[in-house]
């Protein structure tokens, strides 16, 4: 089965074919940097992550580019409230969220651009605009004509006469449409600003994402990545004037990954609600967000709350699970049973592909694992050597890696448990010794006891393990 890919722009899964054979320029919308980064932003990060790790898994490579927003209005509102240099604010964002992408495991992207590294590139691009008659300048603000786009619209699906009915748009009698939107605008006191053909100024915000792939990646894209609430206006827009000044069609496939919602509503800054990424890595794992974002289907919305985080902790433990070794008294497999494991690995590997392959679908690539660990827990218990689990073992830790999660890593150790692990041995070992004279209710209740604390056990036919949750 070959890689589909479902495309926003016609709502279809479509066959995956790059510009470039065995290349995938893809770019993701990254972070204004104006505040601390909440898990919301972590969803689509990890999300993009995944989709980059399968297709350099299936052997592209693939020319990532995820940028920043370091001048924007909320940046200066906020630099303005603090009382601190609006650049120097957020260049403290980006390095906080940089250290973010190590602390969840993301592959660095091949380029991360910033809007203040790229003026030259935006203010190129507004004048080819200008020149071309999509852009026109007013009192030093430059707008784009969207009357001009004869298709303005075509990715959200909305057409121009409809888009003012609910639209919160921000009244200019100087702007000849309402819709049009800026391209370049006017400098104002105690803003960051740059010379431009019409006078001092900064960027829109739609521009530079247009203005950042055409000088990282050209005039045209593979995969144009970002949250469903991008949908409209911005990628709406960023088509409108890349198009228009290229005359190329500009993305071939777009992707938006579904919205983390807290209550029911979307995770904001505006609305208050919010995790951030720091505060949810001092409690969990980095592994449980990012096995809570491959639980469900990207496009999906998907809901953030104790629950979906505990259910994350317990699937990423059976995975881990399927990792453990053989039990010390093994004896062996019969050598049928032994091949049967190898055709369940080799089973699951291809179930695995066919899910991913079908728009990338981890959730169910994540159901093939969880069969194969089954099947290896079961092999194990059967009396499997270790050198009878290592290939399967391999296969469970090859398909997870895809995915980005670390099997091999383990769990943050308990606080004192070495001070602890003797005592939990003996308890251990007085459990075996009550069941051993038929005393049920005392071993049960060493159990439950070491349960509430923390420590699972798992009966095995070699003796009683132990491990913490």
């Amino acid at each position: 089965m070959a890689l589909r890919v479902y495309n926003t722009m016609t709502r279809n899964k479509e066959p995956f074919e790059t510009l470039e054979p065995g290349v995938v320029k893809m770019y993701v919308c990254g972070p204004t940097v104006y505040a601390k980064a909440h898990v919301g932003h972590a969803m689509s990060v990890l999300v993009f992550d995944m989709v980059r790790r399968y297709l350099e898994y299936r052997g592209y490579e693939v020319r990532h580019v995820m940028n920043y927003t370091d001048v924007d209005d909320k940046i200066i509102r906020r630099a303005n409230e603090s009382g601190e240099d609006p650049i120097a604010l957020a260049e403290r964002y980006i390095r906080e969220f940089d250290r973010h992408l190590v602390d969840l495991g993301v592959l660095p992207p091949k380029v991360k651009p910033r809007v203040t590294q790229e003026i030259g590139w935006i203010i190129k691009m507004v004048k080819g605009l200008e020149d071309k008659g999509y852009a026109y300048a007013v009192d030093g603000d430059v707008y784009f004509r969207v009357t001009k786009d004869d298709d303005y619209g075509k990715l959200s699906g909305r057409k121009l006469e409809e888009m003012m009915a609910g639209a919160r748009v921000e009244v200019d009698e100087r702007k000849e449409h309402p819709m049009d939107f800026a391209l370049w605008k006017a400098a104002r006191p105690g803003e960051p600003s740059w010379d431009s053909p019409w006078g001092k100024g900064r960027p829109g915000w739609h521009i530079e994402c247009s203005a950042m792939n055409l000088h990282h990646l050209g005039e045209q894209l593979d995969i144009h990545g970002g949250g469903a609430d991008l949908i409209f206006p911005h990628h709406e827009n960023e088509i409108a004037q890349s198009e228009s000044y290229t005359g190329k069609s500009y993305v071939r496939y777009w992707m938006h990954n579904g919205m983390l919602q807290m209550g029911g509503e979307k995770m904001s800054k505006s609305l208050g609600n919010l995790v951030t990424i720091e505060d949810f890595l001092a409690e969990h794992e980095a592994d449980v967000l990012r096995m809570m974002v491959l639980s469900s289907h990207y496009r999906s919305p998907l809901k953030f709350t104790a629950e979906t985080i505990a259910q994350a902790e317990k699937a990423l433990e059976r995975l881990r699970g399927g990792m453990r070794p053989a039990h010390a008294s093994a004896a062996g497999l019969p050598e049928a049973m032994a091949a049967a494991l190898a055709e369940q690995a080799a089973a699951a590997k291809e179930g695995f592909v066919a899910a991913m392959d079908d728009d990338f679908n981890a959730a169910a690539a994540l159901g093939r694992l969880f069969d194969l660990v089954r099947a290896i827990n079961q092999a194990r218990d059967g009396g499997a050597t270790a050198a009878q689990l290592q290939p399967a073992q391999e296969t469970l830790r090859e398909l997870a890696g895809v995915l980005g999660l670390d099997l091999t890593k383990q769990p943050p150790q308990k606080q004192g448990s070495a001070e602890a692990a003797p005592f939990i041995d003996l308890l251990i070992e007085i459990r075996t010794d009550l069941r051993a004279a038929k005393q049920w209710a005392l071993a049960d209740k060493i159990r439950d006891r070491l349960t509430e604390m923390g420590v699972l056990l798992e009966d095995t036919p070699g003796g009683t393990l132990w491990r913490w949750k």
